[in-house]
């Protein structure tokens, strides 16, 4: 069951991905060949029109095959004879239908569970937080200068900045119904019970619910946001050696991680693992989003870096060696597809 779920979920948010190159390809008159979810060999497949639709027999990846994309074509509705700003759209349009798909799961599970409110439900006596008057009920707006939306981002900063002197700025409801904003500076103290440097203070995963459309699409596109920020702060600590092999989770891993999510939320019943498994695809489509706008060849954001220096210049690179790139981004990726694999299995099954 969890493999049948873990495929579902992949094939949904590879299929809008490569739906968006597909639907931006067609609106700008460039021939689509053939439109498949999946790699490798192809199960079932169609042709209506120019297009081929497959199914192939690896449920992880998919591809969006244009006229003239790789070579040259003399046919006007080749890629390559588009406008330089019509192919950045097209390349562009898989990670943004990716956020897109993020935004519109966010919309259900904000709707359904509400947000994760940064509201103190108290503070613990001896830490920084009682020591300079914080209390429950405040609201949580701002660590330094970082915004702060929901809970999770107070402990993203504490994370990245566990011991660093911080100024609190928050909000407190007074009796008569007035509201003043104030302001505090804490350095954190570190907790042996813990073993974590600590503020003190006391927050929850409750969600409070939210009473208002404009709150709904407020928190949902939030919800995108703090995921792409998380999917940037991960990577820069990867390169940074804050994240090891172990930390990174392959496909192996993630059907763990799925089957986990349903064993788990199922005692609450199914709309409990619906919902945790919407917030999961939220995740997954968000950094599969940001993933694929980095500039490494192969990826979406490796072709529109090239499409970038194309713009500037006003000429497109040589084909030949933008192809070899390529190809060579594509080998290293490989390479890194079958040592996270490798690490999954490792880490499930030998340790």
């Amino acid at each position: 069951m969890s493999i049948i779920v873990a495929v579902l979920v992949f094939g949904m948010i590879i299929l809008i991905h490569e739906f968006g190159h597909f639907i931006v390809a067609k609106q700008c008159g460039i021939g689509v060949l053939e439109f498949s979810i999946g790699m490798g060999p192809r199960l079932l497949s169609f042709e209506k029109g120019e297009t081929r639709y497959s199914v192939k027999a690896f449920p992880f990846g998919g591809s969006c095959m244009m006229l003239g994309e790789d070579e040259n074509a003399s046919d006007p509705r080749a890629f390559n004879n588009k406008s330089v700003w019509a192919r950045i759209a097209v390349i562009a349009a898989g990670p943004v239908f990716n956020f897109i798909l993020a935004f519109f799961l966010a919309l259900v599970i904000i709707h359904q569970a509400g947000h994760d409110s940064p509201r103190l439900l108290g503070v613990i006596e001896g830490f920084p937080a009682q020591e300079q008057g914080l209390q429950e009920g405040d609201l949580i707006t701002r660590l330094n200068r970082e915004r702060i939306v929901v809970y999770r981002d107070i402990t993203m900063y504490m994370m990245l900045h566990p011991s660093d002197p911080v100024t609190v700025e928050y909000k407190r409801t007074m009796d008569d119904g007035t509201v003043q904003t104030r302001r505090a500076d804490l350095i954190p103290r570190y907790s042996q019970e813990y073993q974590t440097y600590m503020l003190g203070i006391r927050g929850s995963a409750y969600r409070e619910p939210v009473t208002t459309v404009a709150d709904t699409i407020k928190y949902s596109a939030y919800e995108v946001v703090y995921w792409i920020k998380t999917a940037i702060r991960s990577i820069m600590m990867m390169f940074q050696g804050q994240v090891g092999a172990d930390d990174i989770a392959g496909p192996v891993r993630m059907v763990s991680i799925i089957d986990e999510t349903v064993e788990e939320n199922r005692q609450y019943g199914m709309e409990m693992v619906v919902l945790n498994l919407i917030n999961l695809c939220v995740l997954l489509s968000a950094n599969l989003g940001v993933m694929n706008l980095l500039p490494i060849p192969a990826l979406d954001g490796g072709r529109l870096a090239f499409l970038v220096v194309e713009a500037v210049r006003g000429k497109p690179v040589d084909k030949e060696k933008e192809g070899m790139v390529h190809m060579a981004g594509m080998v290293l990726l490989m390479g890194l597809m079958v040592f996270v694999l490798f690490n999954d299995i490792v880490l499930l099954f030998f340790r």
